[in-house]
């Protein structure tokens, strides 16, 4: 079941969650910090931020780099043993100290090992709010242990365009390289889900066929706790509705005693 405080924050503006936020350096990304710390800032306020790693190794240099920038707390570990991954002992030892101080909302796992997923089902038992972010890689199991799983990949900051340069003719076709010769190939955008999010907009209506966007996008959630807009190129779940012409029919109505609007959608 979804916290209601995570509800309650997708249907807000302001932030609701205390939350701790642990990094497991071993396999997390340093090149997604900015737009990872902007996402958890949508769910609430990261109270503690601390990263475990052996920051003595090459592998965590550039970790080292945005620690200070970032105001993130350290843990070093080394590893005694080799094949044996001490940075997850410490993780869930330190988790488990911050759960019975009784200070938090939520946790932020930041990781893409599956060795998590005993700690996620273990903070949700305790009604908190667990908010996992990771790679594609990422198992499924430890994707539906949490509240909301993110995928780091949406949040990787996107290239700036370079600017127009006017070019004689022959520079053009000097500079004209053909699409397969190009050295960066485009990640594929995966196959929308068009049952799935028909199923959870069947969830989540009203008596009169329509469904809010919120309890909408909290049915998703339910249900498959990595959904993502983004995922299918549309920043907001909003953006996603109204592109879906063929599948939705959307309807902005006046929220009761405000003067903003709620949008609202039925399958076509």
């Amino acid at each position: 079941m979804v916290s209601p405080r995570l509800v309650a924050k997708i249907e807000s503006e302001e932030p609701t969650l205390r939350l701790a936020v642990l990094i497991d350096a071993d396999n997390a990304q340093a090149a997604v910090i900015e737009g990872l710390l902007a996402e958890i800032a949508r769910f609430g306020e990261a109270t503690v931020k601390r990263i475990y790693g052996d920051f003595t190794a090459s592998t965590s240099s550039s970790w080292k780099k945005v620690l200070q920038r970032y105001a993130i707390k350290p843990v070093q570990q080394f590893a005694y043993t080799t094949g044996k991954n001490a940075t997850d002992s410490t993780l869930i030892i330190d988790a488990m100290d911050l759960l019975y101080t009784r200070k938090f909302d939520g946790f932020c796992l930041i990781t893409s090992d599956s060795d998590f997923t005993g700690l996620a089902m273990r903070l949700r038992e305790e009604g908190l709010t667990v908010l996992g972010f990771g790679e594609k890689k990422t198992p499924e199991a430890f994707r539906n242990a949490c509240h909301k799983f993110v995928f780091t990949e949406v949040l990787r900051p996107s290239k700036t365009a370079e600017p127009v340069i006017q070019l004689s003719k022959v520079e053009s076709e000097q500079k004209s390289v053909p699409p397969q010769a190009s050295t960066e190939a485009m990640e594929p955008t995966p196959e929308f889900p068009k049952e799935f999010v028909l199923t959870a907009l069947d969830q989540s209506i009203d008596d009169g066929g329509w469904a809010n966007l919120g309890t909408f996008g909290s049915y998703l959630t339910k249900l498959q706790p990595d959904f993502d807009s983004r995922l299918y190129g549309y920043k907001k779940l909003s953006d996603l509705v109204k592109a879906k012409s063929d599948l939705f029919v959307t309807e902005e109505r006046q929220a009761s005693g405000s003067n903003h609007k709620v949008l609202y959608l039925r399958a076509k």
